[in-house]
């Protein structure tokens, strides 16, 4: 067993084992809470034979493990906490499993349901996305991690296909299937900008490319996220972590948190830019097209999700969607 900082060490010392099945898990992975003494930890296991995130964004290295132990995560500004104190990794390959141990947070996250979040909370959140990217701007990686390829087709048909076909479909992916079905009919333009850029990934990952980048944890959802009492933000699960665009999470954001902003994603998108500029990160000459590229590569990714809501939410992500197509001359057919 490889072991970083004494995960096997650590469990080895378990006064009490409990498992766990959190309301929000999604990936098939296993859960434990496990009590050291008087320290509470939270066990997480998961392997590219169990775990579908996993498959489908193409990981078979166990990225998460690799941003760990290269000391990435520990780079993160003191603002970020995310709560990792060991990791270890059993067999090799597609059969390996990855064991994270996390300080047991969970009095400090935000709670399930559709409740709107407090908006310091939320504006916390987004300063600390800044701070964060700030912190790794202009990263390479260098470690074979998340591409943005990967990124933009995450849900693409073809890739979850092979996931409809198991005994088991996970539940994201079922949705994502109906969804799709579902696009053509609700947003036709959304759903040819699906397509277009999961046919073709480079239509906006090449023009990406010639943008900023940053550091990408790669799940800002709410179901990741809490605050301690003295203010800074927990973030966990870096699943899909790599190198991107500052403006690929706040668009992540907002499309997976919609539902809980307590303000207008207009009002979300200019609380991100001017926290970037308040960070001395400079936005001028980039900016605009940046964000448009990354309104229409979460389409691509979450396009099916929105298929499944309210008409609202939808007509603005197509208005959206279509006004960035239209600035940064990207065809979208006749619709």
């Amino acid at each position: 067993m490889t072991v970083t900082r004494s995960a096997a060490e650590l469990l080895a010392r378990a006064l009490s084992r409990e498992r766990l099945v959190p309301a929000d898990a999604r990936s098939g992975a296993v859960f434990e809470r496990v009590v050291v003494g008087s320290d509470r930890y939270f066990v997480k296991r998961f392997g590219f034979a169990s775990d579908w995130v996993m498959r489908v964004s193409g990981d078979r290295v166990g990225r998460q493990y690799l941003v760990w132990q290269t000391g990435i995560m520990d780079r993160s500004p003191g603002c970020i906490d995310h709560t990792v104190v060991a990791m270890g990794v059993d067999g090799a390959g597609a059969d390996a499993v990855l064991t994270v141990v996390m300080r047991d947070v969970g009095e400090y996250l935000v709670p399930p349901g559709d409740a709107v979040l407090p908006s310091g909370q939320h504006a916390g959140f987004i300063a600390h996305m800044a701070a964060l990217h700030s912190a790794f701007w202009g990263w390479d990686d260098q470690i074979g991690l998340t591409t943005m390829a990967q990124r933009v087709r995450f849900f693409a048909q073809e890739v979850i296909a092979a996931e409809l076909a198991a005994p088991v479909v996970p539940t994201p992916v079922a949705a994502a299937a109906a969804g799709w079905n579902a696009l053509p009919a609700r947003s036709p333009l959304l759903w040819q900008l699906a397509r277009l850029v999961h046919d073709r990934p480079e239509a906006i990952t090449e023009p990406l490319s010639r943008t900023p980048r940053t550091f990408l944890p790669g799940d800002w959802k709410l179901g990741n996220l809490g605050s301690h009492p003295d203010g800074r933000t927990i973030l966990l699960d870096w699943t899909l972590p790599g190198a991107g665009p500052a403006c690929w999470e706040l668009c992540w954001y907002l499309a997976l948190n919609r539902a809980r902003l307590p303000e207008p994603k207009e009002a979300v998108i200019d609380r991100f830019r001017a926290a970037l500029e308040q960070q001395g990160t400079g936005t001028g000459g980039w900016w605009q097209r940046q964000l448009d590229l990354c309104l229409i590569g979460v389409m691509a990714t979450f396009g099916w999700e929105k298929a499944l809501g309210d008409e609202g939410e939808l007509a603005w992500w197509e208005a959206a969607a279509a006004a960035a197509a239209a600035r940064q001359h990207i065809p979208i057919g006749d619709s």
